[in-house]
């Protein structure tokens, strides 16, 4: 259930944006959420519903992609990417460690939106 607060901050994020920008209607927001995070589109999408009745992003679709995981070597401290379905085999492409820390892969940010703004005359 922890789809809900993220939800709320994503839709803040963007109506902040819109208002900036004058924006009278978002027709989507791409999100890019880590290969490690359990936050699910499908929930994502339902909240964002819900929550952005009456605003500018109401009617919004939200378009989920999933980044890599980076890591930084422990051994030689290069910085390199997995995908989730990799993880168990990944090892250091320069030196061929298996000790690594995790860096990225766990959070989300907003990509970008679809908005229309249409000026007004005064």
């Amino acid at each position: 259930m922890h789809e809900l607060p993220v939800t709320r901050s994503i839709l803040e994020i963007v109506l902040r944006h819109a208002a900036a920008n004058r924006v009278t209607a978002i027709r989507s927001v791409e999100l890019v959420i880590g290969g490690l995070s359990d936050l699910e589109a499908e929930w994502l999408q339902r909240y964002f519903d819900h929550l952005s009745r009456g605003t500018v992003a109401q009617g919004a679709r939200l378009q989920v992609r999933r980044s890599r995981l980076t890591f930084s070597c422990d051994a030689c401290t290069t910085r390199f990417d997995v995908d989730r379905d990799e993880l168990d085999s990944a090892r250091c492409p320069v030196c061929g460690s298996r000790e690594a820390a995790l860096i990225a892969g766990t959070g989300y940010r907003v990509e970008s939106m679809e908005a229309c703004a249409w000026a007004t005359s005064s």
